[in-house]
């Protein structure tokens, strides 16, 4: 486990707080710490700029190796005018409904990793803190019509009053209790993986068993894995890799953890490219296009040149199936068997996307799931369709049925299946991907590329058993080796 250091320009910085053996001197850090220690530096130098004390230390610690906030990154982005679009598109949405009508026309408040006492600015900066964390800084919002963000502040440590010093060692205590992780057992780890996960998900990629074999397979590998969760994106500077095990979103905290993990350097299944290219079946169906891949006829409708509805069954037929772009889990596709469906089911996607997919329906009693590691099959599964259904997955107001299964070696599987799933996966990278594919006689259809397979006990792991899990942290481990 990397030790958490605190570095200050002076010692004398940290009189108004409790002494500690972690907190050291800006030069002390600059000439004594190598780079084969593993550290988590938390720098809180009274000047950032560039070329300053401050600089250096994030600049150096970088450079051995070191976790450290604010990063050098981080840094440049402060000085940048266009650093507030980065952050998400309906931020100022969210001041104006937190701050309603608040009387004047600017607010500043100071906030310590992510926390401030301003209740209304309390998940702003968090917010913020996700995207640049920086230990203290101070926000100024404005009222320019709506509440905007006017600015975002690094404050040094000494000017902070008697108070605010109150605030920010509270605030140091709860992110330090976060960063400084239970004790390790005795068995020494050489890399640490965070393992992203919502206990709350429904339908979630993994289930606990899944999740606890993963563990145990990390180990085997001298990897430690701990599962974090959506509010912990700034604790991942203290991780080596990142193995995320929630349904991935362009929109959507998976993807800023994979976007994060990868900026920092780190190892990440599913890297933010595959999720980009796997979420959005737009993507894929162009992809199959380019490259001639086996796939159903489609048609990629457009809201603003809308095709007639004869002509899309006269080239595809009936019934078809609409998809949304982003849909998951059989959410967000229908079959229309009439025109009158058509045009409805039509009508009901323009309003969520400007783009809709329209595919031939191919009437098969199971899908091919084909695991794909690395460019490599993994695993084999025939998904049957849900009983008196046409999906896998039937959804049913809260209630969601899915059917049979069946689990086996990809060598069992027909060469051409293997064949279809190896060929798109090379197109889109060489994560850990789930091949969806339908077999009729002797043709096969490329349905859909999964960046966030899963792999629930007792299914995808019924063949291979604990090897399943043994060779997903085999190749974790092979690529922080290399990295290394």
């Amino acid at each position: 486990m990397s030790r958490l250091l605190i570095v200050v320009d002076k010692l004398e910085d940290w009189r108004a707080f409790y002494p500690s053996e972690d907190v050291i001197s800006a030069q002390d850090y600059i000439q004594q710490f190598q780079a084969q220690e593993r550290l988590q530096v938390i720098n809180l130098c009274k000047r950032y700029r560039y070329l300053s004390v401050g600089y250096y230390v994030s600049l150096l610690a970088e450079a051995r190796g070191h976790r450290v906030i604010p990063s050098v990154k981080t840094l440049s982005d402060m000085n940048e005018k266009a650093i507030f679009s980065l952050l998400d598109e309906d931020f100022d949405k969210q001041l104006s409904a937190v701050l309603g009508s608040k009387d004047g026309l600017q607010f500043t408040c100071k906030a310590y990793f992510g926390q401030t006492d301003e209740q209304p600015l309390k998940e702003v900066a968090r917010q913020i803190f996700e995207r640049y964390p920086i230990p203290v800084m101070e926000i100024t919002v404005h009222r320019k019509g709506n509440w905007r963000l006017q600015s975002i502040q690094m404050v040094g440590l000494p000017t902070l009053d008697d108070a605010e010093q109150t605030v920010f060692a509270n605030a140091l205590d709860v992110f330090a209790s976060k960063v400084w992780r239970p004790e390790r057992p005795r068995q020494t780890y050489r890399y640490d993986l965070a393992m992203l996960v919502n206990p709350k998900e429904v339908m979630a990629p993994s289930d606990e068993a899944a999740l606890k074999k993963f563990e145990k397979a990390g180990k085997k590998h001298g990897i430690l894995v701990e599962r974090i969760g959506r509010k912990d994106l700034f604790r991942l500077a203290e991780y080596d890799a990142l193995f995320i095990r929630e349904t991935t979103s362009v929109p959507h905290h998976t993807y800023r953890f994979a976007r994060k993990a990868a900026a920092e350097g780190m190892v990440v299944i599913d890297d933010p490219e595959s999720i980009l290219r796997c979420t959005n079946k737009i993507y894929l169906a162009s992809l199959l296009d380019t490259y001639k891949l086996p796939s159903p006829k489609t048609l990629i409708l457009n809201k603003q040149k809308a095709q007639s509805l004869d002509s899309i069954v006269a080239e595809l037929g009936l019934p078809i199936v609409l998809k949304i772009p982003d849909g998951s889990f059989s959410v967000g596709v229908t079959k229309s068997e009439t025109i009158e469906e058509l045009r409805q089911s039509l009508d009901e996607m323009f309003d969520k996307s400007a783009l809709v997919l329209a595919q031939e329906y191919i009437y098969t009693d199971f899908d091919w799931r084909i695991g794909v590691l690395n460019n490599q099959p993994l695993y084999a599964c025939r998904y049957y369709m849900a009983k008196k259904h046409w999906q896998i997955y039937h959804h049913e107001g809260e209630k969601t049925q899915s059917g049979d299964f069946d689990t086996l070696p990809t060598y069992e599987a027909p060469d051409a299946v293997i064949k279809a799933a190896l060929d798109v996966c090379k197109r889109i990278g060489n994560g850990f991907y789930g091949v969806d594919l339908k077999q009729k006689g002797d043709k096969v259809y490329i349905i859909e590329v999964n960046d966030n397979p899963s792999v629930e006990a007792g299914v995808e792991d019924a063949f291979l058993k604990d090897k399943l899990y043994d060779l997903i942290m085999a190749e974790f481990r092979r690529r922080l080796d290399a990295v290394t």
